[in-house]
């Protein structure tokens, strides 16, 4: 009996980490899914979510080098659809969880932003993400281009839109691109870009691994509750499952 109760002492951490959920997740969705994971806690108290935040490209390059993720929410729609071709991400599991909304910002209430000051060369540098890797920093790159701004404009480069966010909240940049999710009631001045000028952030996740702790949880992200929680949170959503 003793044995047994020593055991079984022994092997109840090893269940509590079989019962955990990784969830990689894009930089601008980390506060909405850490207020989802806390509504979702609130039906399943043990349930052990734990979150890795980067940009989409970062952790896409990880998944390919055996990250041990259960969960992938990406920023774009194009690295999950890469993953599930590679193998990576089980296809039938690939949907779109948000649709991103890009904003300029600055924490500096009373400032002009729009595209003429833009055009102007108003704001004198201007932070965005890395085009290269967070589809944020495409996004607003396709913005730039559009605009035609000058060059007396200087583009400081973040590593994902987390630290595009940074920049402008710092002062180390006049204002940034980010996601209007990262700034809803922050106060400030901000330019909600036209969806005309950019192409759509279709926010796509999928599972790698379909344990029933990660089945569950995604599909928790997809019911009504949640989705009207990542529209408060600043997103377009589909029709609600």
């Amino acid at each position: 009996m003793r044995y047994l109760l020593l055991l079984s002492l022994f092997l109840l951490p090893l269940m509590a980490n079989a019962d955990s959920v990784r969830v990689a997740v894009a930089a601008n969705f980390a506060s909405p899914l850490r207020t989802l994971v806390a509504l979702y806690q609130r039906s399943y108290p043990q349930a052990d979510i734990q979150l890795t935040v980067a940009s989409t490209g970062k952790l896409a390059a990880q998944i390919r080098q055996g990250a041990p993720y259960d969960i992938f929410l990406a920023a774009d729609n194009r690295r999950p659809l890469e993953l599930a071709r590679e193998g990576w991400l089980k296809p039938e599991t690939v949907r779109t969880y948000a649709q991103g909304v890009l904003v300029v910002w600055t924490p500096r209430p009373g400032v002009p932003i729009t595209p003429q000051s833009l055009r102007q060369g108003s704001l004198h540098t201007v932070a965005l993400a890395n085009a290269r890797t967070a589809p944020y920093g495409q996004a607003a790159q396709a913005v730039l281009s559009a605009l035609q701004v000058p060059k007396s404009v200087t583009l400081v480069r973040a590593e994902n839109v987390g630290q595009s966010y940074h920049f402008a909240h710092s002062g180390a940049a006049a204002a940034a691109f980010v996601a209007l999710s990262q700034v809803l009631g922050q106060g400030g001045s901000q330019w909600r870009v036209p969806t005309s000028l950019y192409p759509p952030i279709l926010q796509q996740g999928g599972l790698l691994n379909d344990t029933p702790g990660a089945s569950q949880f995604y599909d928790f992200l997809f019911s009504a509750a949640a989705q009207q929680q990542i529209e408060a949170s600043g997103y377009r959503v589909m029709h609600a499952q």
